[in-house]
């Protein structure tokens, strides 16, 4: 790749392309499986667990999906611009996976997740300030009952919003090249996981020593239903810590698993 020149126009345009097919691709992949597996084939024994019995709203599947192939070209335009200043070495991206212990490998995704987290939390706030909400963040909270294909659905300004922390923490933090895509496939799982609007995890989950952590459809759901609570991305803690978590979620969760098995 040291031979490939990414800032000339017709290979930053190409380069582009394929991100967005990859990215696009994942999503529409990810998310048809999941409300395939949940919403067609084994939908009688999962709709017991749907959070919100809501009736989505007409044409909000092809919105979300419209909405998410923005977002997925600006994620791409974002990578393939990553990708230029991987090339400069502007970026702390390495590829010798030797340059680096294995520990770190393992510690520097947490670190990224732990730190996307916390960016996330706050700025998922301050979108719901009154001055900021209409403009930004209301295109995806027009989906009340989510669905698989909510996960990707955001406003053009929130998307440049989300996109923009992976890349200035690769400015900071070494991280392989392949954990990076560890980290955007669970990105995209999880997005898919708690948008579903149907619990997959099991009973009592919610008090297991990883569950009480973890966001699922049922804490995520409510954020979409009562605005005011729930705002993490993948972990419960910045909720549990400043207070915001939902007096709901735990009734609510024992309800829609009442049927599973323990952790």
């Amino acid at each position: 790749m040291d031979t490939i020149d990414f800032t000339q126009p017709w290979t930053f345009a190409q380069t582009t392309l394929y991100f967005f097919l990859g990215i696009f691709g994942r999503y529409v992949l990810i998310a048809a499986l999941f409300h395939y597996l949940f919403k067609v084939k084994y939908e009688a024994y999962f709709q017991s667990r749907e959070v919100n019995q809501r009736p989505r709203r007409e044409g909000q599947h092809w919105r979300e999906v419209g909405f998410s192939f923005i977002t997925a070209l600006i994620f791409a335009f974002v990578g393939t611009g990553m990708v230029v200043a991987w090339q400069k070495e502007y970026t702390q991206i390495y590829t010798d996976l030797h340059e680096h212990s294995t520990l770190w490998f393992i510690v520097s995704i947490l670190i990224i997740l732990f730190c996307h987290e916390t960016y996330y939390y706050w700025l998922h706030r301050w979108m719901h300030h009154p001055k900021v909400y209409k403009w930004v963040h209301k295109a995806h909270h027009d989906s009340i009952t989510t669905s698989a294909w909510t996960s990707f659905s955001f406003h053009p300004i929130e998307s440049v919003l989300q996109a923009i922390v992976l890349p200035v923490l690769l400015f900071i933090i070494p991280l392989h090249y392949v954990a990076i895509g560890i980290i955007l496939l669970i990105m995209t799982t999880t997005s898919v996981i708690n948008h579903l609007n149907t619990e997959l995890y099991p009973r009592d989950f919610h008090r297991h020593w990883f569950g009480k952590w973890w966001i699922g459809a049922t804490h995520h759901s409510l954020h979409h239903s009562q605005f005011k609570y729930n705002y993490g991305l993948y972990f419960t803690f910045w909720d549990k810590w400043i207070g915001t978590e939902s007096p709901d979620f735990k009734k609510l969760f024992e309800k829609k698993t009442a049927k599973g098995e323990k952790v």
